[in-house]
C-alpha cells in the first residue's frame, strides 16, 4: 500500500509539471518570445497544417500570409491528414495539390503571434528581426457532446482541440571571426610559389 502511494505521488507530480514545459527549449533565451495556449477549441488537423505553414517565417511575412489566407488569396497547403480535402491551383505555391482556407485556425495562430509579439516588445526585441523558430500543435483530450440517432439511440459527437505552442527568435546576422596575421602570411607565401 505504501509502494502504492508512491507511484502515485510521483505519477501526480509528473503530470502537474509536465504541461508547463515548451516541446524545445531556445539556446539563448534573451533573444526570444515565447507564448503557448492549452485546449485551444479548433480542429487540430487544420491547425496543425497552419502551423506547418508559418514555421520559418518572419513575423511581417506571416501576418501577410494569414491576412491573404483569410481574404482567400492563397490557401493553407495540407500536407498531413489530407484525406477528403479539396484540390486548389493556389497550393502550387507550397508544391502541394490540395489546400484549404481554415479560418478559425488562423484566428488562433494570429493571437497567439500577437502574444508573443508583446512578450518580445516586453523584452525589448527588435520586431524586424523576429522569426517563427517553433509553432507546434499538439492533441489536446477529447471533448465529449452526443448526437441523437434513430430508434432512440445516442452516438458521441466529439471534439478534437489542440495545444499550440510558439518561439519567436531574433535572427542575428552572422559575423566571420578575423584571420590570424600567420594564416594571412602563409596563404600570401603559397600564392606567390
Amino acid at each position: 500500500a505504501e509502494y502504492m502511494g508512491h507511484l502515485l505521488s510521483v505519477y501526480f507530480f509528473s503530470v502537474a509539471t509536465m504541461g508547463k514545459r515548451y516541446m524545445q527549449e531556445p539556446k539563448t533565451p534573451a533573444k526570444t518570445a515565447k507564448a503557448r495556449a492549452a485546449d485551444c477549441r479548433v480542429s487540430f488537423k487544420n491547425t496543425r497544417n497552419t502551423v506547418a505553414v508559418l514555421k520559418g517565417m518572419k513575423l511581417k511575412q506571416a501576418n501577410v500570409f494569414m491576412r491573404d489566407v483569410l481574404a482567400k488569396k492563397r490557401c493553407v497547403p495540407f500536407t498531413k491528414y489530407s484525406t477528403g480535402v479539396g484540390n486548389t491551383s493556389q497550393a502550387k505555391e507550397w508544391g502541394a495539390t490540395k489546400g484549404r482556407w481554415p479560418k478559425k485556425s488562423i484566428e488562433f495562430a494570429r493571437n497567439l503571434i500577437r502574444n508573443a509579439t508583446s512578450n518580445a516588445v516586453a523584452k525589448g526585441l527588435d520586431l524586424s528581426t523576429l522569426y517563427i523558430s517553433h509553432f507546434a500543435a499538439n492533441r489536446a483530450q477529447k471533448q465529449r457532446r452526443r448526437i441523437y440517432r434513430a430508434h432512440g439511440r445516442i452516438n458521441p459527437f466529439m471534439s478534437n482541440p489542440c495545444h499550440l505552442e510558439l518561439i519567436l527568435k531574433s535572427k542575428t546576422k552572422a559575423v566571420k571571426p578575423p584571420e590570424a596575421d600567420d594564416k594571412k602570411k602563409d596563404k600570401k607565401a603559397k600564392t606567390s610559389k
